[in-house]
């Protein structure tokens, strides 16, 4: 089991991982290794998240959620299989931790009177000292 956050934990039979060949840094090895890895975690399917975390996670993916509904992570970041699946996995993790949290409704609010009433004042006051700055013209 992995511990994602307070009572979730994702099994780990709920991640799939393949291996692929990867166009980063690797020398010649980078044509006959295959360091990087792409990590899969179907969210629509998983037992371990809420609906509404679902949900928030979705809309997190973007374009890394498939049309079956699965999230797609691609590491090829190091030349290391071992350094890759484990920054794979980590932002899988970031991602449904931030899916976990729930988002602040916004209360719309009115501007109060005396803040209106201190700009109006700025107005009036700036144009005064405009005013006294032009030139008088004599009749």
């Amino acid at each position: 089991m992995i511990h994602v956050v307070g009572s979730i934990y994702l099994d780990e039979r709920e991640i799939e991982e393949r291996f692929i060949r990867s166009p980063g840094p690797g020398g010649q090895n980078v044509n006959k290794l295959e360091s990087a890895v792409q990590l899969r975690f179907d969210v629509r399917n998983s037992p371990s998240l809420s609906s509404a975390v679902k949900e928030r996670l979705e809309g997190l993916a973007g374009r890394r959620l498939t049309r079956e509904g699965a999230i797609v992570i691609t590491a090829h970041e190091f030349r290391s299989q071992e350094r890759n699946r484990a920054q794979a996995l980590d932002r899988l993790l970031e991602l449904i931790r931030e899916a976990t949290k729930v988002p602040t409704i916004r209360r719309a609010t009115k501007v109060p009177r005396s803040a209106k009433r201190k700009r109006v004042e700025g107005k009036v006051h700036r144009g005064a000292i405009k005013k006294l700055r032009q030139s008088r013209s004599e009749d």
